[in-house]
């Protein structure tokens, strides 16, 4: 039995073997135009994880002459990548695969930097993280930067069958009868990430006895048994968690309780009940706000549930707020009104507070002015009396615009209107 995975003797061999990423590395692409004139310049793949980072890197290397050697940013030191130069020394040039590249340090960073400079090594970094956010401004400066998505089914269907009938690398020596239901399985279930359907694939068949006639039948029970459940790509600190908690926002934004529960549920497969009860409590005030204020306090309540019982009953309470946060008629008046008060302070407009507001419980603050001809509202019938509250540069400021999307803050616009006249 080879000793090496299934998905690394599969990878690539030129980049015309690389399956999926057609906007990269088709005829015409950038970097297939880039191995054509064997013209290569560093650059950072980012994707999830199974997409081809590191498959399409080995095929750039089998495409051209160049020497390849991989490290990774976090358990290579400094020492490897002073071979890597050495050797680039000695060639002239040297493809280097360097994993997990948002984890380079700056002494690793300022080794590789006038390598980059020179030419004598081409980088390939590769990252899940997106790089704008994670990379070293000066490794990202060098680097041009492709995005890598998650492979369809078809295009995983491709690289199973690729796999299965392969003598060379794959596991074409074998008699292997992979029902249409296990192959649809292994692709769909793997969240675009072909390095887990060529994993479960691998152990489908090696964990399966031939039958009478020696044939390896792979059917559905057999591709669940072995594909499991896929992780769900969700990295916490990475781009794809940010990525989900905006589509779970915008969703309850935008009153789609489906979308909401399916992003919910990502996020609860990911087992982030942190950033759930934050993020809802954030939502039950932004995006609901004055038009239904109890939402508020029964979304803390459903997240200090949660909270209490772990998963995975937690997903009970969570769901109910989420549900109820969709349907709720929607206000961000306060958020805009206290954003809008914000933007005067920052941009200067303010002005000095009115003498009859400022404190005046200190000896000497009437010879100061402070006090004077302040109306005590509560000595007037209601509770109100007319009475400049803004500084004189801001006076006739009206931050706060009422929607009219629930009772409750129709009923405050009702009140504001009549204070105003």
């Amino acid at each position: 039995m080879n000793i090496k995975p299934l998905a690394f003797r599969m990878r690539p061999r030129s980049i015309d073997e690389v399956i999926g990423q057609k906007h990269l590395v088709s005829e015409g692409k950038i970097i297939s135009r880039m191995v054509k004139a064997k013209q290569l310049s560093s650059m950072i793949l980012y994707g999830p994880p199974g997409v081809g980072k590191t498959s399409i890197a080995s095929a750039i290397a089998g495409s051209t002459s160049f020497a390849f050697r991989t490290l990774n940013a976090v358990t290579n030191n400094k020492k490897d990548m002073e071979v890597v130069a050495a050797e680039a020394k000695m060639s002239g040039k040297v493809i280097l695969l360097l994993d997990e590249v948002h984890r380079l340090d700056k002494a690793k960073q300022d080794f590789l930097l006038p390598y980059l400079e020179n030419g004598m090594i081409t980088l390939i970094g590769a990252t899940t993280s997106n790089p704008y956010h994670a990379i070293n401004p000066a490794i990202r400066s060098r680097c041009q930067i492709f995005e890598l998505k998650p492979l369809t089914e078809e295009e995983i269907i491709s690289a199973l069958m690729t796999a299965v009938n392969d003598k060379e690398r794959g596991l074409g020596e074998k008699s292997i009868n992979l029902s249409e239901e296990a192959l649809s399985h292994l692709a769909s279930a793997s969240n675009g990430d072909v390095r887990s359907s060529l994993n479960a694939l691998e152990l489908a068949v090696l964990s399966t006895e031939p039958n009478d006639q020696g044939i390896i039948e792979i059917g559905l029970t057999e591709a669940e048994e072995c594909m499991q459940r896929k992780s769900l790509t969700h990295d916490r600190d990475g781009d794809a968690h940010y990525d989900v908690l905006s589509a779970f926002q915008k969703s309850i934004r935008g009153s789609d309780v489906n979308a909401a529960l399916h992003y919910l549920g990502r996020l609860i497969e990911a087992g982030d009940l942190i950033s759930i009860g934050r993020r809802i409590l954030v939502i039950a005030y932004e995006d609901i706000g004055l038009a239904s204020p109890q939402a508020g306090a029964r979304t803390l309540a459903a997240i200090e549930t949660a909270e209490r019982i772990g998963f995975p009953e937690a997903r009970i309470p969570l769901a109910n707020a989420v549900i109820e946060l969709c349907l709720s008629p929607k206000s961000n008046s306060a958020i805009s009104a206290i954003d809008s008060a914000l933007a005067d302070i920052r941009a200067g407009k303010s002005g000095e507070v009115p003498d009859h507001l400022r404190d005046a419980h200190y000896k000497g603050a009437k010879e100061l002015g402070r006090g004077i001809d302040y109306k005590y509202p509560h000595d007037y019938e209601s509770g109100w009396v007319k009475q400049q509250y803004l500084p004189n540069k801001i006076k006739n400021k009206d931050y706060y615009q009422p929607k009219k999307n629930g009772k409750f803050e129709q009923a405050l616009a009702v009140v504001y209107k009549r204070l105003q006249e």
